[in-house]
Parts: C-alpha cells; structure tokens; sequence
C-alpha cells in the first residue's frame, strides 16, 4: 500500500495556537518505522499545481495564497500567518490526499495520505487550519483525468466539512456525507449531500450505530466510482475541539466500518488524516496510526487468494 507523507515544514503560527503540528512528523517516523511489516511504501507526493488548485479554488485566492497578497483577515481566518512553507505544505497535502485517490484507482484499491482532511476551505477562502481543499481537489483532479466520474466523501472528521459541501452544493457528481458534532465549529453549516448531526458527547455505541444506518445511504445514493476517506482523529474523547466521547477502539471500529464498506460495494478508496486535538499529541498519533494499520490490514486482504 502506498502511503503519502509531507515532510514537516516548520510554520510560523501565532500565540496561544492550538494545532499540534508535530502530529505529522511524529506520525511519519511511526509510519516508517512500521511500513516493511505492514508492506506500506511510503513516497512524498507533489506539490498540488494551479491547474489541481484552479479547478476548485478562486484564481485570485490561489494568487494570493502563492505570492503572500492575502490580506490579514483572510490569514486569520485560516489561522496561520502567511508563510512559503505554509504554502509549500498546503500544496503538498493536497498533493498527497490526489497521489493517494489516483493509487487507489490505478490498482492499489486502498491508499493513505499522512496528512489532508482540510476540509474547510472553501472556493475563495480558507479557514480552521485549511488552505486548500484536498478532498476536492482529489477528486476533481482523477475527473479531469478520467480515472473516476463519481466520486463519495466521507467526512468523519468532529467538524462539519463546510467548504466541501459550499464547493460540491451545486456538483452533483461528487457526494458528500458529513458525520460531525451537530453544535461544533463551523457556525454556518452549508447543507451536505448528507448531515448526521450528532448531540455533545456522544459516544462509542451510539455514533457506529449512526453510521450503520446512515453510510449504506451515502454510497447507494452517491454511486460513486471511489471515496475520499477523512478519518478525523478529534472524535475522541478529551479532544481539546471535539464535544463528542470516542474511545481509540470505538475510532478503530469506526474505520474498519468504513474499509469494509468500501470492500462490500467494490469502491477503491483514499484515506487522509483530518483533524486531532486531544492535549496529549500521542493519543492523536495512536489514532492515526492505528487507521493507517486499518488501511494496510484492508490492501493486504485485497491482495490475498481468494
């Protein structure tokens, strides 16, 4: 299986900033140390170019993300001080996240981006730590290049994917199904393919049983081709941005649902990390590795004799 990783651009980010970026460094050294016995390769994808980020994005948002013209409100929104890294990794993720779709399709079945799940951007802006949007990009990226006509998101990321269901609102070939705490950031909630909104602290038995019911009627509707996977992390409970309750087996469960859906209907897929907060930053690395362990477990047993 081939997992995609960005190399850890050091970022400026401002005081009192909550994002625990040492997530993806630590992540990828766990990754590495794993992959020969969970026959991962792990590669570093390109960076996304403008014609990936112009198919999603505003040209004059892309211009100013590339050559530092944002203005500050626009910065502070996203929440990262302007920075050539900044925009570097940006490009990267999601590069990784359109290398990981375009595996999966090409023969892979299943692929992993370490990082991506920035699922907030929307056409003309950024926001909540995202900068460009991976899953879209992806998916509109495999479309140009007629690799994939349908495509499913399945956002399982605590926060509601705002920017893919405003870039998708009017794209009736990419559904998105978004399963997040219901009173969470953001505030305005543009209207997904498919919302589970969630009460605050939901746990482990009622958030599978929410999924059972509710992800069969996300792929029967969306009759997609492949799925973007955002395998958020911040479910858990504790998480520092979260409101719902998730143990690291409740997560663990809820992936191999996922997986084993996407075995069922035949669907290639694409898995990227989103979004972690928990005060400790190892319990956000045991989640994430334990979905990338998931997505290994599920290309091996693809490539098992019947």
């Amino acid at each position: 299986m081939k997992a995609f990783y960005c190399h850890h651009f050091v970022l400026p980010l401002p005081d009192g900033h909550r994002f625990p970026m040492s997530k993806y460094e630590r992540l990828h050294e766990r990754i590495r140390d794993a992959a020969p016995a969970l026959g991962i390769r792990l590669q570093e994808p390109p960076a996304a170019s403008d014609a990936d980020l112009l198919r999603v994005h505003a040209p004059a948002y892309v211009q100013a993300m590339t050559d530092g013209s944002a203005d500050e409100s626009l910065m502070r929104r996203i929440g990262f001080p302007w920075s050539q890294a900044m925009v570097e990794r940006s490009r990267r993720s999601s590069g990784g996240t359109l290398m990981a779709l375009r595996s999966a399709l090409e023969g892979e079945g299943v692929a992993v981006n370490l990082a991506g799940g920035t699922h907030h951007a929307g056409h003309a802006r950024g926001g909540g730590y995202c900068v460009f949007n991976d899953a879209v990009v992806a998916a509109r990226h495999v479309q140009a290049h007629g690799l994939a006509r349908r495509l499913l998101v399945v956002d399982l990321d605590v926060h509601h994917g705002n920017g893919t269901a405003e870039l998708c609102a009017d794209d009736p070939s990419i559904f998105t199904f978004s399963m997040h705490a219901g009173r969470n950031y953001p505030a305005v909630k543009p209207d997904s393919d498919l919302d589970v909104a969630l009460a605050d602290g939901t746990g482990d038995d009622a958030y599978l049983d929410a999924l059972a019911r509710h992800l069969p009627e996300a792929i029967d509707r969306a009759r997609a081709d492949a799925v973007v996977y955002l395998a958020g992390a911040d479910p858990f409970v504790g998480d520092r941005l979260g409101y719902l309750a998730l143990s690291k087996p409740g997560l663990a469960e809820r992936d191999r649902q996922v997986l084993a859906a996407c075995r069922r209907h035949g669907l290639p897929v694409a898995v990227c990390m989103a979004g972690g907060y928990a005060p400790d930053v190892a319990d956000i690395v045991d989640i994430h590795e334990a979905t990338v362990r998931l997505a290994a477990a599920h290309w091996r047993e693809g490539r098992a004799p019947a």
